[in-house]
C-alpha cells in the first residue's frame, strides 16, 4: 500500500511540474512581447498544465511501423467504407459545393476525414495544451514545430474562444473532425456553413470546407491523379521522380501517359500479405495528400479509401 500511494504521489509531482519544464519561462516571456498576452494570464494556464509521459510514448510509436497490409487494414476497411457512404450522403450538397469551389473530390474530401477520425466520432482526448506543452518542452526532436503549435494553439485559442486548458484533441494536439494542428486551423479553417463561425469540432460542414481549402492551398491539381498500380519488369535504375515519358521509356507504362506524357511522378513499393511488392506511380497529389500527414502509408490509404468511396455503394455495405 506504501509502495503504490509513493508512485501515486510521484506520479501527481511528475503531472504537476510542467510549468517547470525547461524553457517555458522564456517561452511566456516572447509571447508576452510578441503578441500581447498578460503575463499573469499564461503563468496559470502552464501553472495547469500537466507534463505527460505518455504523449512522448505515443508520438515516439508512429502507426506507420506496421507492416502496410496492417497499417491499410485500420483505414481501409467495411467499416469506414460504410460509415464514409453515409457520411457523404448526409453532407452531400456541401461536399458538391467544396468540389466545385476548391477542385477536390468528394470522395479525397470523406476518406481524409474517415482515415483522421472515422468521421469525427474519433477526434482524440488528450488535453491539447497538454500535449503541446509536453512536445515542445521535452520532446527535442521536433521541439521547434510543437513550441509553434503551441504559440498558435494560445493565439487560436484568443481568436475563436476555445477553452484553452479543456480542449481536447490527439496526442500531438490534432483538432477536430479533419485534426487540424493549430496553425492549420489559423490558416485553413473556413466557416462553411454561413453561421458566421468556424468550428472544426462540432460543424461537420466547417470541416469539409476547411480540408478542400487545406489541400487546395498546397497545390492539388483538379483532374490530376493520386496513384496508379503499374507492373515493373526489369527494376529501374531509381525510384526518384521522372516524367510518364521517362518511365515508359524505362518500360513502366502508365494509364495517364498518352495525354500527360510531362506528368512527374515517383515510384513507391508497398509490400503485400506475402512480401512481394505492389508498385505505384504516385503523381502531385499523392504528394499534397502527404502535407497532411508526411507517410506513405498515410496518404495511400487516404487514394484507396477515396477510391472505395467513389465506387456505388453496395447493398452489402448498409446493412
Amino acid at each position: 500500500m506504501q509502495r503504490a500511494i509513493l508512485l501515486i504521489s510521484l506520479l501527481i509531482s511528475w503531472s504537476a511540474a510542467a510549468a517547470e519544464l525547461p524553457g517555458i519561462p522564456r517561452f511566456i516571456d516572447e509571447m508576452v512581447e510578441r503578441h500581447q498576452f498578460e503575463r499573469d494570464v499564461l503563468t496559470d494556464i502552464f501553472a495547469h498544465a500537466q507534463h505527460r509521459p505518455a504523449i512522448i510514448e505515443a508520438i515516439s510509436q508512429p502507426a506507420s511501423k506496421r507492416s502496410w497490409p496492417e497499417y491499410r487494414a485500420s483505414f481501409v476497411n467495411a467499416k469506414r467504407i460504410r460509415l464514409g457512404h453515409q457520411f457523404r450522403e448526409k453532407y452531400r450538397l456541401t461536399l458538391r459545393r467544396a468540389e466545385r469551389d476548391f477542385g477536390i473530390p468528394q470522395a479525397v474530401i470523406v476518406a481524409l476525414i474517415g482515415v483522421e477520425t472515422i468521421y469525427g466520432k474519433n477526434m482524440g482526448n488528450y488535453p491539447v495544451l497538454d500535449a503541446l506543452t509536453t512536445l515542445a518542452f521535452d520532446y527535442p526532436r521536433r521541439a521547434e514545430f510543437f513550441r509553434d503549435e503551441l504559440e498558435n494553439y494560445l493565439l487560436l485559442s484568443r481568436e475563436i474562444g476555445l477553452d484553452v486548458m479543456n480542449t481536447r484533441g490527439s496526442y500531438a494536439g490534432a483538432i477536430g473532425i479533419p485534426q487540424f494542428m493549430p496553425s492549420s486551423y489559423r490558416r485553413y479553417a473556413i466557416d462553411f456553413n454561413g453561421n458566421k463561425k468556424v468550428d472544426l469540432r462540432r460543424e461537420a460542414r466547417d470541416a469539409i470546407g476547411s480540408v478542400a481549402n487545406y489541400l487546395q492551398g498546397y497545390g492539388w491539381l483538379p483532374g490530376q491523379p493520386i496513384a496508379e498500380p503499374v507492373t515493373v519488369g526489369k527494376m529501374p535504375p531509381d525510384t526518384a521522380s521522372r516524367t510518364l515519358a521517362e518511365w515508359a521509356e524505362l518500360g513502366i507504362l502508365s494509364a495517364h501517359a498518352e495525354d500527360h506524357s510531362g506528368l512527374p511522378a515517383r515510384l513507391l513499393a508497398f509490400s503485400n500479405a506475402n512480401g512481394d511488392p505492389e508498385w505505384w506511380l504516385v503523381f502531385n497529389n499523392f504528394e499534397v495528400i502527404t502535407r497532411y500527414n508526411n507517410s506513405n502509408y498515410y496518404a495511400m490509404s487516404v487514394t484507396q479509401l477515396a477510391g472505395r468511396l467513389a465506387e456505388p455503394q453496395k447493398l452489402s455495405s448498409t446493412r
